[in-house]
């Protein structure tokens, strides 16, 4: 049975961004918040933290004060996937000597691979790295799926762990249950698809919901844990129109808006996103605050 980095929900953390770059008072904010809301891990400079617009020093100092202000309360994971594999094992190298407690690692995008390529491409990272990876398949936004066959081998190394697995398509989901069985632990990568992938076997979400919602989020895998399944089933149907106002626009365009409505300043996302359309933030705001 491979290492379980955590089991239940992992915030996908935004990043709050001024005008002189990474707002780290209004991250420990937010990391403090997740903490005492229950949150079973944080996952730092993924897809919701924007780490795609941010500098490496900006990273840096985002992976360092979410291990930090955490110290030792929950685990920390950091995003180092992207297309280039040296540049891949560089920002990792950086993020286990920065403390984190693991490693979430996309799927190359624009340039794609094949499955091969894809094999080869987390096995030389795996190799170059001592810290636990979570692999993140998301192929609406990388073009690049990776299937149950390549999850069965890339389950054989050691410290390949968990997949992320954000495809939507539950079939493939059984299959790598199936296929790799405790060999990799899988995380739901779809606040809307939550119970569907616990009840195959999956340990919890890498969630959006969380960041707004962390004590609800956690409560809901907690109860399916728990054996109350028919009561974390109504919470994940009842959360399921603030998960679509949490989608309505690109990722993380709207979970900044409702971040800021809550009482946080996130500000707003870096180009080439933009602040939220009013009509779909007032829907945002109203399912907000309907999920009690």
């Amino acid at each position: 049975m491979k290492k379980i980095l955590f089991k239940g929900c992992g915030t996908a953390i935004s990043t709050p961004f001024d005008e002189n770059g990474v707002n780290l008072k209004e991250f420990e904010k937010l990391v403090n918040y997740q903490i005492k809301n229950g949150v079973d891990a944080i996952i730092v400079c993924g897809t919701t933290g924007e780490s795609s617009t941010m500098t490496e020093e900006e990273k840096d100092a985002t992976i360092s004060c979410a291990v930090k202000t955490s110290n030792g309360r929950v685990p920390i994971i950091a995003g180092t996937g992207g297309n280039n594999t040296l540049k891949v094992i560089e920002n990792s190298k950086k993020a286990e000597s920065l403390g984190v407690d693991g490693l979430l690692i996309v799927t190359p995008y624009y340039n794609k691979c094949t499955q091969k390529g894809l094999i080869e491409h987390y096995k030389i990272i795996a190799k170059n790295v001592s810290l636990p990876i979570i692999l993140y398949s998301v192929p609406s936004r990388t073009g690049v799926n990776i299937l149950p066959e390549t999850c069965l081998e890339l389950s054989k190394i050691d410290n390949i762990v968990a997949i992320k697995e954000a495809s939507g398509n539950l079939s493939q989901v059984a299959e790598i249950a199936h296929l790799c069985s405790d060999n990799l632990n899988i995380y739901s990568g779809n606040d809307d698809q939550v119970l569907p992938v616990l009840s195959l076997g999956g340990l919890g979400v890498i969630s959006v919901l969380s960041n707004v919602k962390p004590k609800y989020t956690h409560e809901m895998v907690q109860n399916f844990f728990d054996g109350n399944i028919d009561k974390a089933t109504k919470m994940q149907l009842d959360a399921l129109p603030l998960i679509n106002s949490l989608f309505s626009e690109v990722n993380p365009i709207p979970v900044k808006s409702a971040l800021n409505h809550i009482g946080f300043d996130f500000g707003t996302p870096r180009l080439p996103l933009t602040k939220m359309s009013s009509d779909k933030e007032k829907i945002l705001i109203q399912e907000l605050n309907k999920l009690n």
